[in-house]
This record gives C-alpha cells, structure tokens and sequence, in this order.
C-alpha cells in the first residue's frame, strides 16, 4: 500500500503508515543537518538542564499557539508561541536551536491534523521548513544584546517559507473579499501580516525594562556556565 493516497480532488491524504514516516525523515534530515551546522559553533553536549529548558519552552510554546487572535485575511497571532521557541537557538547555539524548532514545527503539524495536504512539499513549506527556521537564531549564540534582532531575522525566515507554500499552493485559495489589486501578494500579505504584528508586539514587550530583566535573568538561569 502507497503511504500517500490520491484523491480524486487530486490532493494527498496521509494514511497512518505515511504520516509517521514522514514525520521521521524530517527528523533524521534535521539532525544530520543540525550537525553538520554545528561545526560552526563549539557548543557543549546536551545537558539535563538544557533538555529540560528545551522542553518546557517548547511545551509552553505549543500551549500558547492555542491563544490566539484570528486576523481577517486568515492566520493568527499568537500569545508570544514564536519567542518560547527562538529563545532556545539564541540560549544554547545553532543545533539546539534548530532541533528544538523541528521539534515544534511537528508539533504544530499534529496540532493541524496531519493527514489533508495539496503535497508533501506544501507540508514542508507550511510546517516543517517555516517553524524550523525559528532555530536560526542560534547563529546569534554568545552574541549580547542581539536576540531582538536574532528574532526578528528568525521570524521573517519563517515567514519566508509559508510565502513560498503560499504562491506554489495557496493562490487558488485566495478569498473573494481579498483587494483584487494586491491579488499577486496575497501570500506575503497573508502570511506577514500575523507574524510581523505578533513580532511587533513581543518586541515592543520586549523593550519594558522589567521585561528586558526578567529576560537576562532568565538567560542566566538557563546558562550551562
């Protein structure tokens, strides 16, 4: 039996065999990639700490993707689910960072279904490549006082893939009440117009002093040193 099964429609249904398996090439892709990317860095090996920061920030991140607010064109802001996971990467270096935004972005794909998709490829632009560039903020690991711009790069990344899914997959899908002059970036309005307001809002958080020490303390708590 085929682990993708064609609809009529001409779109996949997974069927459980192929969702599972799925899930575990991205895995063993991401961590020979995260690998191979870690020799930039001399990072430390995973510690108790560090897996236990790693999962709590993830596990928070994944409940507060369920608070959101619905924008009108679609999409959703979120209740700062994007900062739980980029902190990880700026923390503790490129490897984790990555990981650790696999790890999310399969969640999240669970947190869809699963199983309904236009093709393997638009899982991947949709989930898999967008939530897993969340990770990139740990190119800026040991930098000081750069993860509002660590986290901004990491959430345009992100973004960038959900276009991509967006033009290859999505246009057919555009709503009626969409502005038919700006029909040609229905995807980077779609798309950026819920990451970039929930962006603007955690950095602006961001920017309280006692926000902005509650963050180098709990970048201390968290520090293998």
């Amino acid at each position: 039996m085929s682990y993708f099964i064609q609809a009529e429609d001409g779109y996949y249904v997974l069927n459980p065999g192929g969702y599972y398996v799925l899930i575990a090439l991205f895995a063993a892709a991401l961590l020979i990639a995260a690998v191979i990317v870690n020799r930039r860095q001399k990072t430390v090996r995973f510690s108790a700490k560090r897996l236990a920061v790693c999962g709590v920030s993830i596990a928070l991140g994944f409940v507060l993707s369920y608070v959101k607010l619905h924008m009108p064109y679609g999409g959703s802001v979120t209740a700062f689910s994007m900062f739980c996971i980029c902190i990880l990467g700026y923390f503790y270096g490129i490897k984790t960072g990555l990981l650790s935004a696999a790890a999310y972005s399969i969640l999240q794909f669970i947190q869809s279904g699963g199983s309904y998709m236009l093709s393997p490829m638009q899982i991947c632009c949709d989930y898999f490549f967008a939530f897993t560039a969340l990770g990139i903020t740990g190119f800026f690991y040991k930098k000081n006082n750069r993860f509002v711009l660590a986290y901004i790069l990491a959430i345009l990344a992100r973004g960038f893939f959900h276009v991509i899914g967006g033009y290859l997959y999505w246009m057919d899908y555009m709503p009626e009440n969409f502005p038919k002059s700006l029909a040609v970036l229905y995807p980077v309005i779609y798309n950026y117009s819920y990451i970039l307001l929930e962006g603007i809002i955690t950095v602006a958080v961001l920017q309280i002093p006692a926000v902005r020490k509650g963050f180098r303390k709990l970048q201390s708590m968290a520090s293998e040193n």
